[in-house]
């Protein structure tokens, strides 16, 4: 059976596209689609499609070890049904990862247990697959490794790395307290990110209680107008997930013991 011309175009484009992809020369590309015809044209064109999916699969997957989540999860294991989103976002608007393109932040308020870890997770997981790069931190872990990175006189090395990324994640904003010299190297973060990148923040304080965390109301106050100015507040709900799906018994008295907490 003949061949159409229009499958012959899209095979070329396919294998030039493979080929590239793998750090083949276009030149390299146009002899052999010059030259290899009919079975020949075939294995070659299969040969680098097999090679181009490997490649991007190891890709991938370096992307999402580097991006240190603590866990795998996906979006279509999320339960939506307690989620609140600002009008006009839907879920679809958030799963096509729109904020990422236009670099816009994502605060994620709810209380304990209420999914917010696990919904940054799923975009992050979701973003990797798309190739962006991305990075977790809780805000215990990014305040550690700023000031460490400060001590041994590689702080700007370090901001460096974080103003390559194309979304930074940062968990539990709000369950320790941080000192001022952590505070002052996490604006700058937050500075960084302001207009340049997509920025997700999990959280269970209200901005009035920012200055708290920081030790710090002015600084607090620049941290939030930066965040703001670009953001969505994403409503969790007020049901503790892992609560209702615990395996342990008498929960009772576990949500006896949140509340007294």
């Amino acid at each position: 059976m003949r061949i159409s011309t229009t499958k012959k175009l899209e095979q070329a484009e396919k294998l030039r596209a493979d080929m590239r992809f793998c750090s083949i020369s276009n030149a390299s590309a146009d002899w052999c689609l010059a030259n290899a015809k009919g079975q020949a044209l075939n294995f070659v064109s299969e040969f680098f499609a097999l090679e181009a999916e490997r490649r991007h699969r190891t890709r991938i997957a370096n992307i999402v070890r580097n991006a240190g989540f603590p866990s795998i999860k996906d979006l279509d294991d999320y339960d939506i049904h307690e989620l609140r989103l600002p009008e006009p976002m839907t879920f679809d608007n958030m799963k096509d990862l729109d904020f990422i393109c236009d670099k816009h932040t994502l605060i994620m308020h709810g209380i304990c247990g209420s999914g917010k870890t696990m919904l940054s997770i799923c975009l992050g997981m979701e973003a990797c697959r798309r190739g962006y790069k991305v990075r977790f931190f809780t805000l215990a872990q990014l305040a550690v490794r700023l000031k460490a990175a400060a001590q041994e006189e590689r702080l700007e090395n370090f901001l460096l790395s974080l103003r390559s990324l194309d979304l930074l994640i940062i968990d539990e904003w709000g369950y320790t307290s941080i000192d001022s010299e952590s505070a002052g190297f996490l604006y700058r973060v937050i500075a960084d990110c302001y207009e340049q990148k997509a920025l997700i923040i999990t959280t269970n304080l209200a901005f009035s209680d920012w200055g708290r965390l920081f030790a710090d109301e002015q600084l607090a106050a620049a941290i939030i107008d930066r965040i703001v100015h670009y953001g969505h507040l994403i409503d969790t709900g007020k049901k503790d997930w892992r609560l209702s799906n615990s395996t342990m018994s008498g929960k009772q008295f576990v949500k006896a013991a949140k509340v007294s907490d």
